[in-house]
Formats: C-alpha cells, sequence, structure tokens
C-alpha cells in the first residue's frame, strides 16, 4: 500500500473519463493558452476579492457569470463532432467555431449588461425597453446552451419547462392555474432582478463555493490527501477486507477536502480500487465501496458540496452551523458502509494488508505534517467568526505558501522559518487590523516571497508551474457548476414570480393526509399517530422525488429546486428549516449512486471495469444507511445538534438507536453478523432496524426485543462454529 501514491496527472485524466463536466475539447497550443490564461484569471479574481473585499453584488456576480459562460463555450465543444482539433482557418479562429466565438463574446457582454451599463436600473425593473428584452432574451438562451453543453440536457429542460408554465399559467388546471406572464415579464424578472439568472445560487458559487473548490484542489496538490490516505491505510489496512475499510476511512478524510463525489471517487478509487480488487473482492463490489463511500465528501465538513453554502444564504445561519449540524449525520454514512464492507469480508473470508503492504505513518507525518496548516487555519478562522470567503483565503494562501516553502525530501530551517514568518504576515492580513494597508502589505510581501525563494532555492512540493496548473485546475471545476447555478436561477425566478412553491406544499400537504387516512384505517392508532403519519408519507414523496431529480441534474441544483419547491411543504408540518433543508440535501447527495443515472458509481465502475449498473445497485444497497438517517433526524431532531430544544439526553438515545438501526440493516443486507445469518435472522434484524429509526426510547426498547432471538440464534451458532 505504500507504494500507492497519488498521481495528479493520473487523477486529471481520469476525472476527463468520467466526469463530463470537466471533458473540454481539444485544441491547438495558441488557443489552450487562451483558455489556460483566462482559467487563471478567474481563479485569480475571485481569489483576490475573497481576501480583500468583494465588488457590489450585481458587479460580482455578473463578472463571475461573464467568465463562466464565456470559458463554456470555448472549451465545451456544441456536439460530439464538434469536440475534435481543428486547425486554424477563417471560420475557425485558433482552431475553435466561429460561432462559438460569437456565443462566447455576446454571453460576456449580456452578462455585464445589467452591472456595467445601467445607472437607473431601479427605474426601469418592470418596465424593460427592448434593448433590455433583446440582451436578457441572449443571455437566457446562451445560459440554457452553456448549461447543455457541460452538463447535458436535464437541468435545461427543467428551466424551459418552467419558464413555459409563468407564460402559459392561465392553461393549466385546478391549483396551478394563474394569470400568465408575457415574455418582456418574463425577460424582466429573470434578467434585471435578483430574483433570477443572477439571484441566490449564482450568488453563492461566485462568493463561497469557487474558493472552497480551489482550496481543495490546492490542499490535494501539496500532499494533505495522501497525508490522510496513509492515515486511513494505518488504521483500516490491517483487518478484514482491508483496502476495502481504506476506501471508506480515505474517501472520509478525503472528502474533507472535496465536495464532489466523482472526484473523490476518482481520486481515492485509483488508489483502493485496484488493491481492493487484488486481495478477492468481486470488480463491481470494489468499484461499489468507493462510489458509495464517495458521496460522504458531499456531506463531510468543513468542506462540504456547493449545498451548505447555499444553506447560509437560505437559512441564514453561520457556516459553523452548518458544519456543526453535518458532523453526526456525515458519521453515520461512513459507519454504515465501513460495516457492510467488513460484514462482507467476513463472510468472503477476505484479507487484510500485509505489514510490507502498509506506509508507515511516522514516516508520512515527518514528510507532510506541514499540509495540515492550511486545514487547521481554514476551520480555525471559520470558527472564529471570519466569513467563508475569508476563511478560504486564508487557507488558499496557506497552501501557496506550504507547498512553496516546505518539502517531503525533507525540510529545511530556512524553509519553516520563511514559512511561519509569511504565516504570521497573513494572520495579520485576514484580521483586518491593517484596513486597507493590507492590499500593500500582500502586495509586499508576494514580491518578497518571489525574491526568497529564488535566492534561496527551497526544495518546493510544487513548482509554480504546477501552482499555475492548480488554478487552471480550481476555475475548470467552477464552469459546470457556474452555468447550472444561473440555470437554477431561472426554475427559482418562476416560483418567485408565480408562487408556485406554496401550490405545491399545499399539493403536498393534501396527497399526505389522504395517505394518512388511508393508513390510520388500518393500523393501530397507537403505534403511529395520523400526524406522524402524513410527516412519514410527505417525507417518502420528497425524498423519491429527490432521488428522481437528481438521476439528471447535479446535487447543488437539485437541492435549490427541491429547497424552493418541496422544502416549505416539510416546514409547514412543523420540522424546523434546518432540518428540512438536511433531509433534501442528502436525498439530494444520494442520488449519485442510484440507478440509472448514478455519476460517481458509474465513475467507479469505469475504474473497476465492472457493469455499470450492477455497481450502481451495490453502491445503493452500500449507502442505504445515508436514506435511514435522514427519517430519523427529522423525527429525532437532536441529532443535528444545533436544533432547538436540544439536549444531550435526547441525544444519546438517537444516537443510539441510529448506531443499531444501521448496524442491523448492514447485517441485514450483507447476510453476516457473527457468523452467516439465515432468511428469518435476516427478517428480524431488518425489522428492527425500521423500528429502531422510529423516536424514543421505548421504540428503541422494542427493537433490541425483536433483535434478541436473532442476536442470541448467532451467538450460539457462531460459538458452536468455533474449532474446539
Amino acid at each position: 500500500m505504500s507504494t500507492l501514491i497519488i498521481d495528479d496527472k493520473a487523477v486529471a485524466e481520469l476525472e476527463t473519463k468520467y466526469d463530463s463536466e470537466m471533458r473540454f475539447r481539444p485544441m491547438v497550443n495558441v488557443a489552450l493558452t487562451a483558455v489556460t490564461f483566462l482559467l487563471i484569471a478567474l481563479s485569480i479574481f475571485h481569489y483576490y476579492t475573497a481576501g480583500f473585499g468583494l465588488l457590489r453584488e450585481a458587479t460580482h456576480r455578473g463578472v463571475h457569470l461573464a467568465f463562466v459562460l464565456g470559458l463554456i463555450f470555448l472549451v465545451f465543444a456544441f456536439s460530439k463532432k464538434e469536440g475534435v482539433q481543428r486547425d486554424p482557418s477563417w471560420h475557425h479562429p485558433l482552431g475553435l467555431p466561429l460561432y462559438d466565438w460569437v456565443f462566447a463574446l455576446l454571453a460576456v457582454a449580456s452578462a455585464l449588461y445589467i452591472p456595467y451599463v445601467f445607472d437607473d436600473l431601479a427605474f426601469r425593473i418592470g418596465n424593460p425597453d427592448s434593448m433590455d428584452v433583446v440582451m436578457g432574451t441572449i443571455l437566457i438562451v446562451l445560459l440554457l446552451e452553456a448549461t447543455r453543453r457541460s452538463m447535458g440536457w436535464p437541468l435545461p429542460i427543467i428551466a424551459i419547462s418552467f419558464m413555459l408554465y409563468a407564460m402559459f399559467g392561465q392553461s393549466f388546471p385546478g391549483l396551478l392555474k394563474h394569470a400568465g406572464a408575457t415574455w418582456s415579464q418574463v425577460v424582466n424578472h429573470q434578467y434585471m432582478t435578483s430574483q433570477g439568472i443572477y439571484g441566490i445560487a449564482v450568488g453563492v458559487v461566485a462568493t463561497y463555493v469557487f474558493h472552497f473548490v480551489l482550496f481543495g484542489v490546492l490542499a490535494t496538490r501539496i500532499g494533505l490527501g495522501q497525508l490522510f490516505l496513509d492515515v486511513a491505510s494505518a488504521i483500516a489496512g490491517k483487518y478484514a477486507g482491508g483496502p476495502a475499510k481504506v476506501s471508506v476511512f480515505g474517501s472520509a478524510m478525503f472528502g474533507m477536502l472535496s465536495g464532489s463525489s466523482v472526484a473523490n471517487a476518482v481520486t481515492v478509487g485509483s488508489l483502493t480500487i485496484p488493491a481492493m480488487i487484488r486481495i478477492g473482492y468481486p470488480r463491481h463490489f470494489a468499484g461499489a465501496v468507493e462510489a458509495a463511500a464517495s458521496t460522504g465528501g458531499q456531506i463531510t465538513p468543513p468542506i462540504m458540496g456547493a449545498a451548505a453554502f447555499l444553506m447560509i444564504e437560505f437559512l441564514g445561519l453561520p457556516y459553523a452551523t452548518i458544519v456543526i449540524a453535518a458532523i453526526v449525520p456525515a458519521f453515520m454514512h461512513f459507519f454504515g458502509v465501513f460495516w457492510q464492507v467488513h460484514f462482507e469480508a467476513k463472510r468472503t473470508g477476505l484479507r487484510g494488508l500485509s505489514p510490507e503492504e502498509l506506509p508507515s505513518v511516522k514516516e508520512s507525518f515527518r514528510k507532510r505534517w506541514p499540509t495540515l496548516i492550511p486545514l487547521v487555519l481554514l476551520v480555525g478562522t471559520l470558527m472564529s467568526g471570519f466569513t467563508p470567503y475569508v476563511s478560504a483565503f486564508a487557507g488558499i494562501t496557506s497552501c501557496i505558501i506550504v507547498g512553496m516553502t516546505t518539502s517531503e525530501k525533507g525540510n529545511t530551517g530556512q524553509g519553516l522559518g520563511l514559512m511561519a514568518v509569511l504565516h504570521a504576515v497573513l494572520a495579520v492580513i485576514i484580521s483586518g487590523a491593517l484596513e486597507s494597508y493590507g492590499v500593500a502589505l500582500f502586495a509586499v510581501s508576494v514580491v518578497v516571497f518571489a525574491v526568497l525563494l529564488k535566492t534561496l532555492n527551497l526544495p518546493a512540493r510544487f513548482t509554480r508551474a504546477e501552482l499555475i496548473d492548480a488554478f487552471s485546475t480550481g476555475a475548470k471545476y467552477a464552469l459546470a457548476v457556474g452555468a447550472a447555478a444561473g440555470t437554477v436561477g431561472l426554475v427559482i425566478g418562476v416560483v418567485t414570480m408565480t408562487g408556485v412553491g406554496f401550490k405545491v406544499s399545499y399539493i403536498v400537504n393534501a396527497a399526505a393526509g389522504s395517505m394518512a387516512e388511508f393508513f390510520t384505517s388500518i393500523l393501530p392508532t397507537w403505534l403511529i399517530s395520523k400526524q406522524a403519519l402524513m410527516l412519514l408519507c410527505a417525507l417518502f414523496m420528497t425524498g423519491f422525488v429527490c432521488i428522481l431529480m437528481g438521476c439528471g441534474i447535479p446535487t447543488t441544483a437539485n437541492y435549490i429546486i427541491m429547497v424552493t419547491v418541496a422544502a416549505p411543504a416539510l416546514v409547514q408540518m412543523g420540522v424546523e428549516p434546518i432540518v428540512a433543508h438536511f433531509f433534501v440535501f442528502y436525498y439530494g447527495v444520494l442520488a449519485d449512486i442510484t440507478p440509472p443515472v448514478a455519476l460517481a458509481a458509474y465513475a467507479a465502475a469505469g475504474m473497476a471495469n465492472s457493469d455499470p449498473f450492477k455497481t450502481g445497485n451495490t453502491a445503493f444497497r452500500l449507502g442505504l444507511g445515508k436514506a435511514l438517517v435522514p427519517f430519523v433526524f427529522v423525527f429525532s431532531p437532536a441529532l443535528l445538534l444545533v436544533t432547538k430544544g436540544f439536549s444531550w439526553s435526547a441525544f444519546a438515545v438517537v444516537f443510539t438507536a441510529c448506531i443499531a438501526s444501521i448496524l442491523l440493516l448492514a447485517a441485514a443486507l450483507s447476510r453476516y453478523l457473527l457468523i452467516e445469518m439465515n432468511s428469518w435472522e435476516r427478517a428480524l434484524a431488518f425489522s428492527a432496524a425500521l423500528i429502531m429509526i422510529a423516536p424514543g426510547l421505548p421504540m428503541l426498547g422494542l427493537g433490541v426485543v425483536v433483535a434478541l432471538p436473532m442476536l442470541i440464534s448467532q451467538w450460539t451458532r457462531s460459538r458452536a462454529a468455533m474449532p474446539t
């Protein structure tokens, strides 16, 4: 295992192969240089504004959107037929189609029209002139096309459907009927207000998400991801099914850096999947383990998916609160995957890794301990009350300092001293003590840093060329999610324009009430109340729609749409807003391992050379703990730690019940606990697991009673099977 080292180049190739959002078309050198320059400029823009002040809201979002859309038309081809390298000509300037250059320029002009042309925007909202409508129409059309190119058809189709609903609402039946709107009114709302394209989704990506993605790329490049994998190998590698357990622990730790399921899968999976196959795991199971574990990256603090930052805006809560709320549910996800892996290894008799295959944690820490500094600094500033973007600026800067002043081959006193001094300067800058002089201090520090690096000639973890490449890669990750955020803004715009969210909430509540009436007539009243049944039915419907939506659109877009349309129904039933948001978020993430479109599972299947659908089904089974946990924290909010009326006694009960439930479910699905299970034992384990997710100590006790015969049988049979 010690020979398994993260190869950044190989990981980039895997991402390009398995993640459509990173599949750029081939270019001639001149075009590639121009695009790389623009990508780096986008990263520098966000890096600078994070540390020294955001621009005016509309301007900041407009510049971000102009960069993103312009770049998408240059790097994503119109179709696969166009996705080939061409020689430069008059109709292919720099080897790219002329119409893509035109689209890119129009996208930039229309995106910047609002923030830079309007001086009297407040007087024109609600009464757009013909130029406003033309520019708005251009941006809407190009935004939909950019999203199609980078992510496929599903999300644009959803957005188009919503806009058709806005225009032809008078033709819809019942509650969905409304007066309808003209195209001019639609453009006015979507383009000229902060309720549509320039709304919360684009704002969060431009203000928070980009910076944390860039931090994750840099932290991985300086070796923090490798340190985490070495620690995971040392902790779990020697036990039964070692590489699979390394996959779980490694994905959990790497998930602290990456909010992307696919990026997590290809980085960790490039190391663990071959090792799992080598010791005897079936190929589809090896891929499924990595896929299931990797989806935890989006729910693992401190760097969660973009949805975590959206929660800040939607709920008006500090990021620290979101992070604390996510800790226990994230643990439960990895706990469930771990025990299924363990039971599978015990049932099939798979070995762990030999001492020769395990890395030395002592040696790994000796080489890579400085790489922990950026993560500690990031978490520390977040928890100290700094804004997320300032914290990200601190983390990114720390990654650069560590990467340029230290080396795995041996850290010199000069390098460590320079690293310490630069971190002290960074602390002064982010504290705001120098106010307007912070920019000057930063500029002077950069110049002095560059001179010292050249003079001292320190061995570094990465070169300046690798730093530039990391800034370029960070921007690449932002393109597709940036376009998706703008397109989701179109959906939000229709919801705010028509009030369809309240109508959907009423429909969900009515449907849940009807279902509860039916089940109340056949179930004993002491078992579950009608109100609890209504909520349970609403949760099932919401969860099903989240998974269905997630089959075609990314987690972030799924979360925004469902929070806007479906979460209000849960809130009306008495669910706390943060709990409703987490429920929608978790079920959206589950879509990454839910066939027929399970992106993380398909990426892992490609690396394992296994059947994608079989891999996806197995990954879904391994991740079923994640499907149970949201129901637990809706009925027992204490699991999230930050909800109203929290008490440690309530938390202890629900935590114990959740642990027992996931453990029994893992045993039932794996057909093994202490020894291979027979049918009636699996049935009892499964029944007890479902009972225990219900709130309260009595249901926990009932679950134990139901599971007791199975436990006695397992103990007796395992003792009898032991060699004398």
